[in-house]
């Protein structure tokens, strides 16, 4: 009898396990454990910025028909805007119904100086939009900075003469075939790096840390899950996406990003899987690594969700109005951090600092960040897959797998 190989999802599933396993009973062996999983989000992390730009640079040079990508920019900003709209919304409403943050006390703990809280302006965002040097960009994740870069080389190149045009093509070409075929080798230690990472973080909490702030992190989820439920079920149901192919598509990809708390952990992954779903490839790699900006649904919930808890923990009475306030500061304040480390919690530590709310707030959540950080950055990362789908159903061009 030939007994089935297990797939990279059971895998997963299994150094899920074990990390857990081990960061309970062997905590102080669990923390030495980082390095593996170091190791696997540096590997993946040196896919992203290749990968973007040569997927990039083949997708609209290649098309030749800019007018098209313009058009399909502005489909996808207008949709990025209204579910992450929606996604703020649904933090809010949630917040202020289980109200977790009444009756706690705000004390500030370790871990504060690496988080300064900025205020960002307008003129900030838009400056950070910019890449003084793609090298620099790419070397320190800034996602949005390499889609910038790409966007205007891929205009340029379009308008260079075809045969000299095509000789970068191909060699643009040639580079993201090869940055895929590295992600499937890189793919295969994925166990082991989602272990390693599980047991670490286990090993230095401790279980127990589901009990410090379990109100907020039950209040988190059940946001997530109506906003999975709800808006990414009925946005679904619109767009005429097979669900149940959907959710079998973007399985590993979630698992990666849910496990490892990285997006472009799971990045290469994802723009795999909806390939392979059926989206063309120059629709996937425009749209993806754009969301990664723009699309983030699930870090726009905790934003909204988080700082109307601090407010409450600190007694601080807010009206709706300056809820609303908080939160159209919000929709602009988290646009471009998607590569900063602990971004979330930078942006908020300076909406606090904007609307005179104690920045303890962020030194209190410092405890079970990376708890809630998994389920945000795994509605992250479905969110911008779903995004894909619905922008080739949009443009006509998706052709579901059979």
């Amino acid at each position: 009898m030939n007994i089935p190989k297990p797939s990279l999802t059971q895998w997963i599933f299994v150094g899920m396990g074990v990390g857990l396993l081990i960061g309970w009973l062997a905590p102080e062996f669990a923390v030495t454990l980082r390095p593996f999983s170091t190791v696997f989000l540096r590997l993946i992390k040196s896919i992203v910025a290749p990968l973007i730009f040569a997927t990039l640079v083949v997708g609209i040079a290649g098309h030749g028909d800019l007018k098209q990508v313009g058009r399909m920019g502005v489909k996808a900003i207008v949709y990025f805007e209204v579910v992450t709209t929606i996604a703020l919304i649904i933090g809010l409403v949630v917040v202020n119904v289980i109200k977790p943050g009444v009756g706690a006390t705000l004390h500030a703990a370790e871990g504060m100086g690496d988080l300064v809280a900025k205020k960002q302006t307008f003129g900030d965002v838009l400056t950070h939009v910019f890449p003084q040097s793609f090298f620099e960009a790419a070397a320190n994740g800034e996602v949005l900075q390499v889609v910038v870069f790409t966007l205007i080389f891929s205009i340029a190149l379009a308008m260079v003469a075809k045969e000299k045009r095509e000789i970068i093509l191909q060699f643009c070409d040639s580079l993201a075939e090869t940055m895929f075929k590295f992600t499937n080798i890189v793919m295969k230690y994925a166990p082991v790096g989602v272990a390693a990472a599980i047991a670490v973080t286990v090993g230095n909490k401790g279980l127990s840390v589901l009990i410090n702030l379990g109100l907020l992190v039950v209040s988190l989820y059940v946001a997530l899950i109506i906003f999975v439920v709800f808006v990414f079920g009925g946005v679904a149901l619109m767009a005429r996406i097979p669900i149940r192919q959907f959710l079998n598509a973007v399985k590993e990809p979630a698992l990666i990003a849910f496990s490892t708390t990285s997006s472009e952990a799971a990045l290469p992954k994802a723009m795999l899987a909806m390939e392979a779903f059926g989206v063309p490839r120059r629709i996937v790699s425009f749209v993806i690594p754009t969301g990664y900006s723009f699309n983030l649904d699930g870090s726009s919930l905790y934003l909204s969700l988080a700082a109307i808890f601090v407010a409450q923990a600190a007694g601080i009475d807010l009206s709706i109005g300056q809820q609303c306030v908080i939160v159209l500061t919000l929709m602009l304040t988290s646009k471009g951090v998607a590569g900063v480390s602990r971004a979330a919690l930078v942006v908020l530590a300076g909406t606090l600092s904007s609307f005179g709310l104690p920045l303890e707030g962020v030194a209190v959540l410092l405890g079970v960040d990376q708890l809630m950080d998994m389920g945000r950055t795994m509605v992250n990362v479905v969110g911008n897959c779903l995004a894909t789908v619905v922008i080739a159903r949009w443009e006509g061009e998706f052709k579901p797998a059979t």
